[in-house]
C-alpha cells in the first residue's frame, strides 16, 4: 500500500469520465475509522497530571478541574483527520504552466513528544488532463497533518496523495515548520525552523521546472 494511504481510504465509485466534459470528478478521502474513548482519555489525563505532581482536583486550584476533559478533547481533535472530497475538473483549456498554492497553514503533532509543530506548506503541480479545485490542496495538507507525524513523512504524504489522485506531470511540496519539542524543551532552540521538500515527476526530473518551483517559493 502507498505510504500516503497506510492509514487512509479512498472511496471512488464514479465511472471514468470523458475528459472533455465539465463534470467534476470527486474522490472521497478519509482516514480508516478508529475508536476514540474520550472518557478513558480524560481519566488518563487526570492520572498523567497527578503523576507529575499536579492535582487537578485540588481545592485551591479550581480551574484545573476541567483540564483533563479539555486535554482529552483537544488531542482527539488534533489527531482526527477530517474526510473531504478531492474534486478535479477536466483541463479543457489545456493549461500547462505551474500552479502554486503558497503559505498553507500546517498544524500537526510530533510523534516523538506529542507536542505541536506549526508552519506553512507550499504546494505546486504541473497540470496534465485534470486540474484540482484549489481549496482541496489545503484540505489535503490538513488531512495528513491531523495525526502523530514527522515533518518528513507529512511532506511526502502530501506529494504522493496529489500525484496519485490528480496524476499531474509533476508535483512539488515544501513544508517549513517550527517544532515546539525543539524550541520549548531540550535544545530550546528558539526561532529554529525546519524545511523539508518532496518533488515528483517533471519537478524532480526537469531541471528548469524544478528551479522554477523553488524560485517561486523562495520569492514569497
Amino acid at each position: 500500500m502507498s505510504l500516503a494511504y497506510a492509514e487512509d481510504r479512498i472511496d471512488d465509485e464514479r465511472e471514468p469520465l470523458d475528459l472533455v466534459t465539465a463534470v467534476p470528478r470527486r474522490v472521497r478521502i478519509q482516514a480508516v475509522p478508529r475508536p476514540v474513548d474520550l472518557e478513558a482519555a480524560e481519566q488518563a489525563g487526570r492520572l498523567f497530571l497527578r503523576a507529575l505532581g499536579i492535582d487537578p482536583d485540588a481545592a485551591d486550584a479550581p480551574d484545573l478541574a476541567r483540564t483533563p476533559h479539555r486535554f482529552a478533547a483537544a488531542y482527539a481533535e488534533l489527531l482526527s483527520p477530517r474526510p473531504f472530497d478531492f474534486t478535479t475538473f477536466a483541463n479543457r483549456e489545456g493549461y500547462d504552466e505551474m500552479v502554486l498554492v503558497r503559505d498553507v497553514a500546517v498544524q500537526s503533532l510530533c510523534e516523538h513528544h506529542l507536542l505541536p509543530f506549526t508552519g506553512v506548506a507550499h504546494v505546486a503541480y504541473l497540470p496534465a488532463e485534470r486540474v484540482v479545485g484549489l481549496s482541496k490542496i489545503p484540505r489535503m495538507v490538513d488531512h495528513f497533518a491531523r495525526r502523530p507525524q514527522t515533518q518528513e513523512r507529512l511532506t511526502v504524504q502530501i506529494a504522493e496523495a496529489l500525484a496519485l489522485n490528480l496524476q499531474p506531470r509533476g508535483v512539488g511540496v515544501i513544508v517549513e515548520a517550527t517544532h515546539s519539542c525543539m524550541t520549548l524543551r531540550g535544545a530550546r532552540a528558539g526561532g529554529a525552523a525546519t524545511k523539508t521538500s518532496a518533488v515528483r515527476g517533471a519537478l524532480r526530473d526537469d531541471a528548469r521546472s524544478r528551479a522554477e518551483f523553488f524560485a517561486l517559493v523562495a520569492g514569497h
